[in-house]
């Protein structure tokens, strides 16, 4: 502990980084609540095209202001304290998140617990340390819930640059790894920002599924596969469906194709998994997952971050995995859910048989779905059946 006479920063800043490692973080640095006048642009262009799609409270005015202006998001702040934790990679390669196959793509930080909980409790931890050594002092925690441009404050604070993926990178650990950040009033002597690395490399955004990297830094959430099979609550654009592949939740390709995380870390250990991860959710079968009823998904996601997308989103995405599998064994599971309670699930059930059929069971399909239109009365189901229908005829000519 640093005695009274002797509180210079080189240790204050030593300690506060040792007190973020016993509390599980990886990486901590500190920077001023100043976000760069680029990031700030970036962002309003960003809103401007309508890329947060509908996520519409990105685009309201306080928030903007709030992400522009850390200043704003606690009265007198003067650091901000931002840590990464590190997560499991996937142990699965490229060739796996795709068609082709009847299990199923998750994010690999949503293998276990919900981050956005785990970190929370361990920052307020980290807080208390902080008025421990400082002394009291008017603290906010936040983790990816808040407007806070964290990927900007990250590379600020020198944690790593944002990636051309627009996620954080670390020479040492790569990218797999969640931001928090700890708002203060005290002040604490800040770190030297970070230098961009990413050189002239395009590899993410070459293997973006849907093209959603639409240039350097900046994702387009709307073609996002991470925003369409977790953020986005409607019937997905048939366009994008077959690009999906098998993720139903999430998507990792720009992070398992980059450079840094090829050889990042390498000659260092991950220590334990604080979001413990569970291996139901790794390749899961994707039957399992199409015959939960709301019950079994509450208890099966208990403490996951995937209940975000609620049963609904998330056999609406496993609806689209199996049409792009070329499995025609998912049919009968398919025209069970065909009455499910929720319309989206029914709708891309109806896409996926459409995929799914041959000539051999051409004609019964089609007698489904002909009996289903006739009970149907929500209007995007039946857009579906009609358009898959079509879809089959078109196909036996």
């Amino acid at each position: 502990m640093c005695q009274d006479s002797a509180m210079n920063s080189d240790c204050v800043k030593s300690t506060v980084q040792a007190k973020a490692l016993e509390h599980g973080f990886d990486l901590c640095r500190v920077t001023q609540p100043v976000v760069a006048r680029e990031h700030a642009e970036a962002l309003h262009r960003w809103v401007d095209a309508g890329m947060q799609g509908e996520m519409d409270w990105m685009a309201e005015e306080v928030r903007l202001q709030r992400r522009s202006d850390p200043t704003s998001m606690l009265a007198g702040v003067r650091s901000v304290v931002t840590v990464a934790m590190r997560y499991t990679p996937p142990e699965y390669g490229l060739n796996e998140a795709c068609s082709g196959t009847r299990r199923g793509v998750i994010t690999a930080y949503a293998h276990g617990d919900d981050y956005h909980e785990v970190m929370k409790k361990r920052l307020k931890a980290l807080a208390r340390d902080l008025d421990t050594l400082l002394g009291r002092h008017d603290q906010r925690v936040f983790v990816d819930t808040a407007p806070v441009l964290e990927h900007a404050l990250a590379e600020r604070a020198g944690l790593g640059w944002q990636g051309k993926h627009t996620l954080t990178i670390h020479r040492g650990v790569g990218s797999w790894f969640l931001l928090g950040e700890i708002f203060t009033t005290a002040e604490i002597v800040p770190d030297a920002q970070a230098a961009n690395h990413c050189g002239s490399c395009t590899a993410c955004i070459d293997i973006c599924p849907t093209g959603a990297i639409v240039a350097p830094y900046v994702v387009d959430a709307r073609l996002c596969i991470s925003y369409l099979t977790i953020e986005f609550d409607g019937f997905i654009p048939h366009p994008l469906r077959p690009l999906m592949g098998n993720r139903i939740y999430g998507c990792d390709d720009c992070q398992m194709i980059c450079p840094w995380n090829e050889h990042a870390g390498k000659g260092t250990t991950l220590g334990d998994d604080l979001l413990t991860p569970r291996g139901e959710n790794h390749l899961p079968d994707l039957v399992s997952i199409l015959q939960l009823d709301e019950d079994a998904f509450r208890h099966r996601f208990m403490k996951s971050p995937i209940r975000r997308t609620k049963r609904r989103g998330l056999l609406r995405n496993v609806c689209i995995a199996m049409g792009n599998s070329g499995h025609a064994g998912f049919m009968p599971d398919l025209i069970a859910v065909l009455d499910d309670v929720e319309p989206l699930i029914r709708g891309h059930a109806v896409w996926a048989l459409g995929q799914l059929v041959g000539q051999e069971n051409r004609a019964d399909i089609l007698a489904v779905l002909v009996q289903m239109n006739v009970a149907e009365k929500d209007d995007a189901v039946r857009e579906e059946i009609s358009l898959t229908m079509r879809h089959i005829r078109m196909n036996d000519e």
